[in-house]
């Protein structure tokens, strides 16, 4: 396949590009120096001597040019191949092939309303693969999900007209794909074996997925896009509340035991609601939050919290790991599951609730998180609460009763599949 393939990768919270964004002094140099190859690599490019004057104080190192050097902000203990970067938006994407969005959710709209201008005289629309795995909810005119696939094709275009998830003009949605885990970053690029699944159209999801494999990176397809992505954010938010757990019970393994079941079945029961055969994404969805609360970053996030190594008012945009998604995300499933147009029936008082009312740990982490009602100690409370029933009575109720609500991810009733 030949093609021009861009990644769009990272602009700071304020606004500006990752390339205005100093580097720690330290970290990049004992990088540097643990490897005999990065060594000769920065010599033969003339290169090495400003990594001496950075770890000296002399001179500021930038995100752009020590990524032209194979070093990513977000990534700096795994040292990547040189690359072609440039800080220019509209050279990157005008006449790219493939655009790979590594931006967070919380900036995927901006960053391709501004894309969408390049693009107005282009005759092919390019294929899209978005890495993002955040959501953002919208209320009006009725609660649904909004993906970041669905802001590219959105703000892809000035006309666009998006109708119950198709896109009428700019970049339409068979162009535009996700790629989602189960993985980690680091150990794809250290050549450890790991899997991986592209969702979307037929048309290019199979020739893709063809061009991704390497003998240890297997690459599956699938055509359901939108709840792959919304799985993909859904389990950032259990994540979160994981490291909280472990670093508030020294690694207690029957503590984190407690906290997986009871967090699965949340998450089971929400895809009950988002998915017509939600028992087709158990398994991708259970790997993926498997592998996301053993070493992903928004696990590390709540860790560091629980901790007290870092605050709430830090922010989620974290030097050295990235945009924490899944704070964003507990943000946007809590308004979303809380409205009472999309109510249910509460298994013991038989009363219609909110859905969000059958998700205590969701509940906890909104009031920790983002009504900063609570403090971190409060995600054991709500997994020692006495009064809480087995977690198999969610998922045997979630089964009886008919909870499939397509409107909640902008489909009409009835069975879309791009």
């Amino acid at each position: 396949m030949a093609a021009s393939v861009r990644a769009i990768h990272g602009r700071a919270v304020n606004g500006d590009d990752t390339a205005g964004r100093g580097v720690d002094d330290g970290r990049d140099s004992k990088v540097i120096n643990a490897r005999e190859a990065v060594l000769r690599r920065l010599i033969r490019r003339c290169a090495y001597l400003k990594y001496v004057e950075a770890r000296l104080g002399d001179r500021t190192l930038y995100a752009d040019e020590i990524l032209r050097d194979g070093f990513c902000l977000n990534m700096i203990d795994t040292p990547l191949c040189p690359l072609k970067v440039v800080t220019n938006l509209q050279e990157a994407v005008w006449d790219a092939d493939i655009v790979i969005n590594g931006l967070p959710s919380t900036e995927t709209r901006e960053v391709f309303g501004e894309i969408g201008r390049y693009w107005k005289e282009r005759i092919n629309p390019p294929i899209i693969i978005s890495l993002a795995k955040g959501i953002e909810a919208s209320l009006d005119p009725m609660p649904r999900i909004i993906t970041p696939t669905q802001m590219i094709a959105n703000a892809s275009s000035d006309d666009v007209l998006f109708v119950m998830g198709f896109i009428v003009a700019g970049v339409p949605l068979e162009n535009i794909l996700y790629l989602g885990g189960p993985n980690i970053a680091s150990e794809i690029y250290n050549k450890e074996y790991a899997n991986a699944r592209i969702c979307g159209s037929e048309k290019w999801r199979k020739p893709l997925s063809k061009f991704l494999r390497q003998p240890h990176f297997i690459v599956w397809d699938n055509s359901d896009l939108i709840t792959h992505e919304v799985m993909g954010g859904l389990k950032n938010i259990y994540a979160i509340g994981a490291g909280m757990v472990a670093a508030l019970t020294n690694e207690s393994a029957t503590s984190k035991a407690v906290y997986f079941s009871l967090c699965t079945s949340e998450m089971i029961y929400i895809t009950h609601l988002l998915a017509e055969e939600p028992e087709r994404l158990s398994g991708p969805l259970l790997a993926d939050t498997y592998v996301t609360l053993l070493k992903g970053r928004n696990a590390w996030y709540g860790h560091k919290l629980a901790k007290a190594e870092l605050t709430l008012e830090m922010g989620d945009s974290i030097k050295g790991k990235g945009t924490i998604q899944g704070v964003s995300a507990v943000n946007a499933f809590y308004e979303l599951l809380s409205q009472g147009s999309i109510s249910v029936t509460h298994p013991e008082t038989k009363k219609h609730v909110a859905p969000v009312e059958l998700c205590p740990i969701l509940k906890t982490l909104y009031k920790i998180l983002i009504k900063r009602e609570l403090g971190t100690s409060s995600i054991l409370e709500a997994i020692r609460d006495e009064s809480m029933s087995d977690p198999r009575e969610r998922i045997e109720m979630a089964q009886r009763q008919s909870l499939y609500r397509p409107s909640l991810l902008g489909l009409p009733k009835g069975d879309i599949k791009l």
